[in-house]
């Protein structure tokens, strides 16, 4: 089970009193009040399944066949970043569920970097991308995340006369992927407030009336009884929401006569009104939550039950109710509440829930960040620079897009990681325009949030699990690295193999790297071989040893991954047709598209003659072209000490005893096999082929393995936390630099394992350099993606440099970011 860490927010404020309730009823033998054995059965079952979450920011909202889709993933566990995930899943389905790709990529300090690569031969039409986390497999799919995206067929060119140039303005109009399904179709679905109707008590109905694609319609009409008296009135408040209140009587059924806005007129039947529960009405105003709890006549006398809201899988608020006092109010204090989405429960004594009602509070607490022009160039190839900034003391992980304004137009109401993080992934059902719910906190604004609380569904889990104390253990672990598994068998297979082992020979083609590892076996012949790291495809080298002996009779029978099976599947987040691009805009980007994939194909095959003509370059030292070869994203940074340990072939026990007394300020003291690693007092980040490690991880490798290690000066901002003590980061030597001469084991049976994916870096031209490549038109639609853009934390900025491409005028940038404590900020801007 994962550990969260504790969010600093004042949230704890509010469980202090909780939970030292809890602790002072535990401490002592009597029976706890049902209250509070209620709420430790509620904190328990949380504690055991914290909430995992996953966010993907992508470069743009659609793309072409020939593109590269970038994105950046951002895991949190409780609100927080999720530091020891290492592993996330994201695929690529098509509106049939079949996984088009689908990638495993390694995650660190709570984020994950990512590209999908589009086929020329691509077939056109609407995607979805699905990302989640083994953890999350526990759980219901719908808290996924989900993003819908729509790739288009760049040698469409209806009406095009000539070859259009990019920028240029299209002779007729293209048409889209996206179609209509039954568009004069459509429902409208009833919410009571807190659930239900409740015969002669008061209710408010929230109603979403959707078309046959599942967007929002515009509806009018009314609510009559049997007897065709109108009791209520149906007005839309924003996309197809809204709400009445009426009082249902016993013995009537009640009809809503709907008209949609193209005419079209239905019918649809109101739930029935039963006769016991609770009706929970809410009123959200400032910096309270008032609440209303009404009971039926027929409620049986001095009957206790207990409101519970709950906030980020913790408690935050409780309240015993009485059904003798009738009409019971109370409010609930939300000035030092984070953002984000509270569920009220009213329940029994036996923890069944009567009603319940989601409330969304909305606090002024988003990261506020900032971009100023430096040094802006519009015209073809010049360079632009533009200053990043964070609050004070804001430490984080931010990521940026910049696009052509003109040809990839933004949806602004799209989800992002603000409506995301706060409203979509803690709720079910479809959100329409998510976003339009944080671009301001006016009246109508927040009226239409509410409305969004009453008509979605939000819990991941049932109460009976709660109550029923189920300490099942989940099917999916928490990985924290790549994950063998299986089971061992002797006598033909007919028995398991107890208290033997498995001994693995990890070897991965791909950087050369080999490793050994022995997993033991339990009493059931069952093994695990967790937390492995590597890039690529493992091939494992295996047999079974019994008796302090190997054994060939041993069978060994390996498990396999869900990663390796997971097949097509219907997702509870529907593959929807996506509103139309402009015809115009999509003409000139479809133009673009098809000329880069022109060119990249000519590349591809070498038909392209370029110009010769001498370029005066100082000759790369050998160290310098292998950290080209090695070296990848924050870590080509010039501020550190390389060591090449190729052209050195030093003699050490290990690393760390190569590094005593070479880098001033280092301090490597005590065991050299488990030394205490420090640069100005702060702990250092350790990193094998850039990927996270620990000491001994590096302290076991032999030095002939290693190619370069790069010693990077305090501070080093691709390290979780900001790393004030600077990063060392190993670099295994590759394919075409052997480790050894020595041949692969023979005569051992293997398996193939599918380790990480390694992520294309993004091309950046820089034009401030004159070579061949240079000469090639430069069509690029992304002119510059960046998911870890460094922040100083002296200055609080970063510095955005991009050149422009050959055409375009105006640019959108989009920056994005959460930092330590899981606060989170966005910004748009257009540079033109």
């Amino acid at each position: 089970m994962p550990k969260a860490r504790k969010r600093p927010f004042k949230i704890a404020a509010y469980l202090s009193v909780i939970v030292v309730t809890i602790a002072s009823a535990l401490a002592f033998t009597p029976v706890l009040d049902w209250s509070d054995e209620l709420l430790t059965a509620i904190v328990k079952y949380n504690t055991r399944n914290p909430q995992e979450k996953v966010y993907l920011h992508f470069d743009k909202e659609y793309y072409a066949a020939g593109e590269t889709i970038w994105f950046k993933g951002y895991l949190t566990l409780q609100g927080t970043p999720a530091v020891d995930a290492r592993t996330l899943y994201v695929e690529l389905r098509d509106r049939d569920g079949k996984i088009v790709q689908k990638k495993k990529l390694y995650a660190e300090g709570g984020t994950s970097p990512g590209n999908f690569d589009l086929p020329t031969d691509m077939k056109p039409g609407i995607y979805q991308v699905n990302a989640y986390t083994s953890w999350m497999l526990n759980y219901d799919s719908a808290f996924h995340f989900y993003r819908n995206i729509e790739i288009f067929n760049p040698n469409d060119k209806p009406g095009a006369t000539a070859a259009a140039k990019p920028g240029a303005k299209p002779a007729q109009p293209a048409k889209t992927t996206a179609t209509t399904e039954n568009p004069d179709q459509f429902a409208v679905q009833f919410f009571p407030e807190s659930g239900n109707l409740i015969t002669n008590v008061k209710t408010n109905v929230a109603f979403k009336a959707i078309d046959g694609n599942g967007f929002p319609v515009g509806v009018t009409g009314e609510v009559k009884d049997s007897k065709g008296k109108t009791v209520a009135t149906l007005n839309v408040v924003h996309d197809g929401m809204g709400v009445f209140e009426f009082t249902p009587v016993a013995g009537e059924s009640y009809t809503a006569s709907a008209k949609s806005e193209k005419g079209v007129a239905k019918q649809f039947a109101l739930p029935a009104a039963v006769t016991t529960g609770a009706v929970l009405q809410v009123f959200n105003r400032q910096n309270r939550i008032f609440y209303l709890t009404s009971f039926p006549e027929n409620a049986e006398a001095n009957t206790d039950y207990l409101l519970v809201a709950e906030m980020q899988n913790q408690v935050v608020y409780k309240a015993t109710l009485n059904a003798s006092e009738g009409r019971i109010s109370g409010f609930i204090p939300t000035k030092d509440l984070p953002s984000g989405i509270v569920g009220l429960t009213v329940l029994t004594k036996k923890g069944e829930p009567l009603a319940e009602r989601l409330v969304f509070v909305q606090n002024n607490d988003l990261l506020q960040f900032k971009i100023e022009e430096k040094e802006i160039h519009i015209n073809p190839r010049e360079q632009n620079i533009l200053t990043f900034e964070v609050p004070k003391g804001t430490v984080g992980s931010y990521s940026v897009s910049i696009t052509d304004a003109e040809q990839v137009t933004m949806n602004p109401y799209m989800n992002n990681i603000i409506s995301n993080t706060l409203l979509t992934s803690d709720i079910k059902g479809y959100v329409h325009n998510p976003a339009y719910y944080f671009k301001d906190t006016t009246a109508n604004t927040l009226k239409a949030l509410d409305l969004v609380m009453m008509t979605n569904g939000w819990r991941r889990y049932t109460w009976k699990q709660v109550i029923d104390n189920d300490t099942t253990i989940n099917k999916f672990p928490y990985e924290q690295g790549i994950q063998i598994k299986g089971s061992a068998f002797t006598n033909g297979g007919r028995l398991p193999l107890v208290n033997g082992a498995v001994n693995l020979i990890i070897t991965v083609p791909k950087d050369s790297a080999q490793s050994i590892s022995s997993v033991n076996t339990d009493d059931k012949g069952n093994f695990i071989s967790d937390n492995m790291l590597f890039r690529d495809t493992a091939v494992i080298y295996y047999r079974g040893q019994k008796n302090d002996k190997l054994n060939r009779t041993v069978e060994v029978r390996f498990d396999q991954h869900f990663y390796d099976s997971k097949g097509d599947f219907l997702s509870p987040f529907p593959v929807r047709a996506l509103v139309t691009v402009n015809k115009d805009t999509l003409q000139r980007y479809l133009a673009t598209v098809n000329q880069s994939n022109i060119i990249n194909k000519r590349l591809n095959s070498k038909t392209i003659q370029l110009k010769t003509f001498e370029v005066q370059t100082k000759k790369k030292t050998a160290t310098e072209e292998r950290e080209e070869k090695y070296v990848r994203g924050m870590f080509t940074s010039t501020n550190a000490y390389t060591f090449d340990f190729v052209e050195e072939d030093p003699i050490a026990m290990n690393v760390f005893q190569y590094l005593q007394s070479r880098v001033a300020g280092l301090q490597i003291t005590g065991d050299i096999n488990n030394p205490k690693i420090t640069w100005r007092g702060q702990s250092v980040a350790l990193f094998l082929n850039e990927m996270q490690g620990d000491v001994q991880m590096l302290a076991n490798l032999s030095v002939q393995d290693i190619a370069l290690v790069k010693v990077l000066r305090p501070p080093f901002m691709g390290a979780p936390g900001g790393g004030a003590g600077g990063a060392i980061a190993v670099y295994l030597r590759n394919g075409s630099e052997p480790r050894s001469k020595s041949e692969a084991p023979q005569g051992l049976p293997t398996i193939r394992v599918a380790g990480y994916n390694i992520v294309k870096e993004f091309y950046s031209p820089n034009y401030g350099l004159k070579i061949p490549e240079h000469e090639l038109p430069d069509n690029r639609t992304t002119l510059y993606w960046n998911p870890y853009l460094a922040v100083d934390p002296k200055t609080n900025q970063g510095t955005i440099k991009f050149f422009n491409n050959d055409f375009s005028k105006q640019f959108k940038i989009i920056v994005e970011g959460m930092d330590a404590t899981g606060n989170i900020g966005r910004i748009e801007y257009l540079l033109w």
